[in-house]
Parts: C-alpha cells; sequence; structure tokens
C-alpha cells in the first residue's frame, strides 16, 4: 500500500485547496518525513502523479507575492475521494502492513464515522487473533524455546509478542473512540490539533 498517497490525499482534502509546499508543511508538521516516505521530492511527484491519475485537480494559481513563480494548487476530486477512503480503510483493518501504514491510518482515523472507525479497528483485532492462532497451531513451544527450534524460535515469540501488543493498543484504541474521545466525520469541526497548547512541536522548523 502507498502510504504517500494516504498522505497527500488526505493532506489535499483537509485543505479542500491547496498547493504542494502547504502539503510539505502538514506532513512535515505531522513528522511524517521521519516515520514515513514522505520527502519534499516523493510529496511533489505524488501530487503530480495522481493529478494524471484524475484523483486531483490541478489548477495554475497567480504569482507568488514574493515574486516567485506561480503555484499549482490542488483540490481533491471524486475519484481521489474514494481512493482516499479505499486507502484509509486499508490501514485500520490490515493487521499485516507496515508500521506507517497504520500511523497514516490513525493520522485521519477521525475522517470517518465514529461506528466505522470501530468496526475496522475490530477487524483488525480479529486478524490479529486468527494471525496468532495460525502461528500458535503450528508452533506451540513451552516456557523454554525447545533445543529444536534454537535461536530461530526467539522469531516466533517476537511475532506474537508483537501481535498481542499491537492488539492491546487497537483494543484500547478502540475503548477511547467508544468513551467519545475525538471528533469524527458528522460530529463536528474536523479536530486538526496534534500538539496541546503551548507544546512545542519537535519537528518544526527553526
Amino acid at each position: 500500500m502507498s502510504v504517500i498517497r494516504l498522505l497527500v490525499l488526505g493532506s489535499v482534502r483537509q485543505h479542500g485547496r491547496t498547493h504542494g509546499y502547504q502539503v510539505l508543511n502538514d506532513l512535515e508538521f505531522w513528522g511524517a518525513h521521519e516515520w514515513s516516505n514522505a520527502k519534499p521530492g516523493s510529496i511533489y511527484h505524488a501530487l503530480k502523479a495522481m493529478a494524471k491519475q484524475g484523483l486531483l485537480l490541478a489548477h495554475e494559481a497567480a504569482p507568488s507575492p514574493a515574486g516567485g513563480p506561480p503555484r499549482t494548487e490542488y483540490e481533491i476530486t471524486d475519484a481521489g475521494e474514494d481512493v482516499f477512503f479505499d486507502l484509509l480503510r486499508h490501514a485500520l483493518r490490515a493487521h499485516d502492513e507496515r508500521i506507517d501504514v497504520l500511523t497514516a491510518g490513525v493520522g485521519f482515523i477521525v475522517d470517518l464515522p465514529r461506528a466505522e472507525a470501530v468496526g475496522l479497528l475490530r477487524e483488525r483485532v480479529a486478524a490479529l487473533e486468527g494471525w496468532r492462532a495460525e502461528v500458535r497451531k503450528h508452533w506451540s513451544p513451552p516456557d523454554d524455546t525447545p533445543e529444536q527450534w534454537g535461536h530461530i524460535g526467539e522469531i516466533m515469540r517476537l511475532w506474537v509478542h508483537d501481535s498481542s501488543s499491537d492488539e492491546e493498543w487497537t483494543r484500547g484504541l478502540i475503548d477511547r473512540i467508544e468513551a467519545g474521545a475525538y471528533v469524527f466525520a458528522d460530529e463536528g469541526e474536523r479536530q486538526t490539533d496534534v500538539l496541546p497548547p503551548g507544546v512545542p512541536n519537535p519537528y518544526a522548523k527553526n
């Protein structure tokens, strides 16, 4: 799955109509350049590519006040909306993707209705449970790694441990959402703040 497509589509959608520099600023503010492949080159490439694919509509804007060249502004199309939500739903339900996929999905989780978000996370929990059961079906060691597995048995322990931790975190998120945390789609103004008031952003440029 393309994390950069989800991030860029989500940023453009959030603004309604915006230019690449604003998208870059958004993703840097969220720290996405640290946990994903959202670098300046990939962001601008994604904007141009998705405009050619009909997912974004490109507008030639007036020259910048500083006297630079005209900026291209983008807005998401109906097709882009469909792709955005497909990527978002996949990011939240999939149990076997990289951590940056889930991270990006959680970043836009409030763009979904509350009930749908919970449903997707429950699918994630079920998938984690099923995967862990499958591992244990074929490999059920005692407390100590069996001699015949050697250090390779630690790989299985790592997988089971990671899936258990992932499930615990996902269940916690479900509980918080069901308790009323955050503002979801159709509940009011979208929550865009990622830091409490007065807390400096560690990714902000000086």
